[in-house]
């Protein structure tokens, strides 16, 4: 961790800089003598990387950045604040603390309330990474923050102080190699959760890539599994892990739209013994559901809960006549319905967006096959609908 970045000039040489390509900066001479050019270009990239994904780092003055991939590892700043609600307890291990925007998160919870506030211990590894998220807490003022340059497993090993709660975002890369199964990842949660439950939660996140059923077989007390969506996009798992739990898990899905949120939540066990009454052509509006919805399994509930007939077992799009509007994704009105081998002999609409669902051909097959352009405000479903029928549905959003 090089100080001399901290300094008045350098950091507005970072900030004058920010739309500049960090490659020119790097292979270009540092107007400074103690900072050299691929550390301002590192300044320079990870700082902007942060405007989004973590506004209040981003606009705090006198922020050290660490590397590109430790940006990239993080969650979003909107993400920890879902995460942090989920970890109980006054006295919180962050087992793989990195950047600390984790760590932050839950050392703001009850921040202004004496007798709650949290206690937390952000354990990281790499010796810099460390120092620099210590630095940006004494930045932002969040004093009870406790960093040490320590392998988190052998503090769990080693500490006699109580712990509450464990938080752990195992890393996804080992050897440089992207690995998908908790057991390849490091720390070796799944190994090491006899060691682990000294906390009576652990607290685990993980990439949404992870197959939920998956990661039930190789974890023990999984009290409940947390998907959460952001924009339709899902960013990242929780498993909530109680000491002593052995009852069904629940699935909560969290998603987080441009203007509200919305939670819903089941039990594996329910879907599978929900039997749909039978599946339904398309009616007056059509649903898509949001990414999350999908990622936790929630299929035939999905229609359940929110009163909406299925298009097919495995056409994800549900139908009604009556609008939805609490329905958690996208809600579309009907205009048309064709069969495909009609729409594939003259197909009248020639500029749509494009979504495949149980369909043969991908939406980038489908463009080129029938010369659709992509774009403009209708939307062209192709899907499997009943069974064996290939429907093309055209709508517009409701």
């Amino acid at each position: 961790m090089n100080k001399a970045i901290l300094r008045a000039d350098v950091q507005q040489f970072i900030n004058d800089h920010l739309n500049t390509d960090p490659a020119k900066i790097a292979l270009g001479k540092s107007p400074f003598a103690d900072v050299s050019p691929a550390e301002l270009a590192e300044q320079i990239d990870s700082k902007k990387r942060c405007e989004k994904k973590l506004p209040t780092w981003f606009n705090t003055p006198g922020i050290y950045y660490p590397s590109k991939l430790a940006i990239e590892q993080t969650s979003s700043e909107i993400a920890t604040i879902y995460n942090s609600g989920y970890v109980a307890g006054k006295n919180i291990v962050d087992l793989t603390g990195g950047f600390g925007v984790d760590s932050f998160a839950f050392a703001q919870l009850n921040f202004h309330n004496a007798e709650r506030r949290r206690r937390v211990i952000h354990c990281e590894l790499n010796a810099e990474l460390s120092a620099i998220a210590k630095h940006n807490a004494g930045v932002l003022n969040v004093p009870n923050i406790e960093f040490l340059n320590i392998d988190g497993l052998d503090y769990i090993r080693e500490t006699r102080q109580s712990i509450d709660a464990i938080f752990i975002d195992p890393s996804r890369r080992v050897k440089s190699q992207k690995v998908f199964f908790l057991k390849d990842c490091e720390p070796d949660v799944v190994t090491n959760q006899d060691l682990l439950n000294k906390a009576p939660q652990i607290v685990i996140k993980t990439s949404p890539l992870l197959d939920i059923t998956s990661g039930l077989r190789e974890l023990k007390n999984v009290k409940k599994v947390v998907v959460i969506s952001i924009k339709n996009d899902v960013k990242e798992l929780l498993w909530i892990v109680e000491r002593g739990f052995t009852g069904d898990p629940q699935i909560e899905c969290d998603m987080i739209f441009e203007d509200h949120s919305s939670s819903t939540s089941f039990y594996q066990h329910q879907e599978k013994l929900i039997m749909l009454p039978g599946y339904s052509d398309p009616l007056t509006y059509l649903y898509e559901p949001d990414a999350g919805i999908l990622k936790a399994g929630m299929f035939k509930i999905t229609a359940v809960q929110f009163g909406l007939s299925k298009l097919d077992k495995n056409t994800h799009l549900y139908t009604s006549n009556e609008l939805n509007e609490q329905f958690p994704g996208k809600k579309f009105v009907v205009n048309k319905i064709m069969d495909y081998k009609v729409f594939s002999k003259s197909p009248d609409i020639k500029k749509a967006n494009i979504i495949s669902k149980n369909f043969p051909l991908t939406p980038a097959e489908l463009k080129k096959k029938h010369k659709l352009e992509d774009g403009g405000d209708g939307f062209l479903f192709f899907c499997r609908v009943n069974g064996e029928q290939l429907k093309v549905i055209w709508a517009r959003r409701a």
